[in-house]
């Protein structure tokens, strides 16, 4: 018998947003912010509205905000993929990458490899600039054999786990945030040495 079709790790129940756009809660920005300095100007080139650009500009970050879609915040129609370097005076990277596991069959039997192939993409960006990047992704997508293996070759600095659930949706229900959330950080300014660091932090 041929294997079933892929699925969506998470089924919400709710229509997925055009391009797996979901605006970040700002507390989830404000956990990084609390155990993370970043140098210099801050890229964040999958922007949407501006939810994580925002919380970084009121923490005196100044930024640079893209995206390959127009959302009228930033500067719509840059796509992550296409760009061979980070932009000038930029020494982080900071986003909310999309996972894309929600649109049709074909969408979602690619999105893993697509997921790992625009963090190896933003990994060779910010090593070229020796700069920084923080990602936020699912806490059991860092336990996959492949998500696990690129995460140990970079200079991974840190983990912060979220220990409070993001919740993607504005609703009555309350036991709707089914995953945990972790940032990876990176620094490659910084030898690798050793594990990288692991905080829980809410």
């Amino acid at each position: 018998m041929p294997p079933p079709p892929p699925r969506p790790i998470h089924i919400s129940g709710h229509a997925r947003e055009v391009r797996d756009f979901y605006a970040t809660p700002a507390w989830v920005t404000e956990a990084l912010l609390k155990h993370v300095t970043f140098r210099d100007k801050v890229w964040e080139p999958c922007c949407g509205t501006g939810a994580i650009a925002d919380v970084l500009l009121r923490r005196g970050y100044p930024v640079v905000a893209t995206d390959i879609a127009e959302h009228g915040y930033g500067q719509g129609g840059v796509d992550l993929l296409a760009c061979t370097a980070m932009p000038p005076g930029c020494g982080a990277l900071v986003t909310n990458p999309p996972y894309g596991d929600g649109g049709d069959q074909r969408d979602r039997a690619r999105s893993p490899t697509a997921l790992l192939d625009m963090i190896r993409h933003m990994l060779a960006l910010t090593a070229a600039a020796e700069a920084q990047l923080a990602l936020l992704v699912r806490l059991q997508w860092i336990a996959g054999k492949r998500a696990a293996a690129l995460i140990q070759s970079g200079p991974c600095t840190r983990i912060i786990t979220l220990t409070r659930r993001i919740r993607w949706f504005d609703q009555d229900e309350t036991n709707n945030a089914q995953h945990h959330h972790a940032w990876i950080v990176f620094d490659h300014r910084r030898a690798r040495r050793g594990p990288p660091g692991f905080i829980l932090t809410d």
